[in-house]
């Protein structure tokens, strides 16, 4: 991971990703909205389900910042810490956001 000069976070992916990729961070974008909805009906058996999914699949596609995100999801969602939960999620929007990817 590196970071250009214009704020942009670049992550070389593997070429075979490409098709891949684009969905999975679309996914998180989906997460984002899940969670808040889960946060309101204090769901976080779910919440805990979605960071350590999160946890796994990052480091598989190149965005091992997604697994460390989901690791404190879940971390906070077993201590039904929902300002760590909504920390976590700003984190997440912001790195997707700034998110690039350069297929190798």
């Amino acid at each position: 991971m590196t970071e250009d000069k214009n704020g942009k976070i670049i992550i070389h992916a593997d070429i075979d990703l490409e098709d891949l990729i684009p969905g999975f961070l679309k996914n998180r974008r989906k997460d984002i909205m899940e969670i808040e909805s889960l946060l309101a009906a204090d769901d976080y058996e779910t919440i805990q389900r979605l960071g350590h999914s999160m946890k796994g699949a990052g480091g598989g596609y190149g965005f091992d910042e997604i697994t460390d995100i989901g690791m404190h999801i879940e971390r906070a969602a077993k201590e039904n810490n929902a300002a760590e939960i909504r920390i976590q999620m700003g984190r997440l929007s912001s790195y997707l956001d700034c998110v690039e990817v350069v297929y190798d």
